[in-house]
């Protein structure tokens, strides 16, 4: 039944373009029920697609954390270790700060719903993407020892979710990111 099988890509695409918005206006906690009205679509469509808050989420910034991985890859070459490990987190709090919903997406524990053993494949992603930048800067002493990319995620997690309602959450993220790094780097800004 192919016909079946476009419909459903077309509800797929349809119920992610409306959670993108939905998501982008209302952060993390959108209404899954308001984004299947809006798509047009039943609530079990939904949730047919989107097994989970989480799978959704995951869907809504697979683009961008591809992105920051590529981000990542592209700055393992850098000479310098520290820097390169702070742009890649500059970027990552930049995107987070900016796209309401990411932080409590990286953040959510494995208790959502039906798929509670499920893996948060956000902060899988950008763990196996950033372990390298932090492993090189932990090997160069740049970094303080036993610091793991799980807690710089929960540090821009905080960071995003502390400056969301900021007058300038993007200046304050970043302001906040200089005290962590500084916090967490062998050597600081000498």
């Amino acid at each position: 039944m192919p016909a079946q099988r476009a419909d459903a890509r077309r509800n797929y695409a349809r119920i992610l373009a409306v959670a993108e918005e939905e998501v982008a206006a209302h952060g993390a906690d959108a209404s899954l029920e308001q984004i299947a009205r809006t798509a047009g679509v039943g609530s079990a469509t939904v949730r047919r697609h989107f097994p989970s808050r989480r799978a959704l989420l995951e869907a809504v910034f697979h683009e961008r954390i591809e992105a920051l991985c590529a981000l990542a890859a592209d700055l393992t070459g850098v000479a310098d270790s520290r820097a390169a490990l702070l742009d890649w987190l500059r970027a990552l709090t930049g995107y987070a700060t900016s796209a309401r919903g990411l932080a409590t997406a990286l953040t959510l524990d494995g208790a959502d719903g039906p798929d509670a053993a499920h893996v948060n494949a956000c902060s899988v992603k950008l763990t196996d993407a950033g372990d390298p930048l932090l492993r090189r800067a932990s090997l160069d002493g740049a970094v303080t020892p036993g610091v793991t990319l799980a807690d710089l995620l929960t540090l821009i997690a905080g960071i995003a979710l502390a400056t969301e309602h900021h007058a300038d959450p993007a200046a304050e993220a970043d302001r906040l990111l200089g005290l962590t790094m500084e916090g967490v780097s062998r050597g600081g800004g000498k």
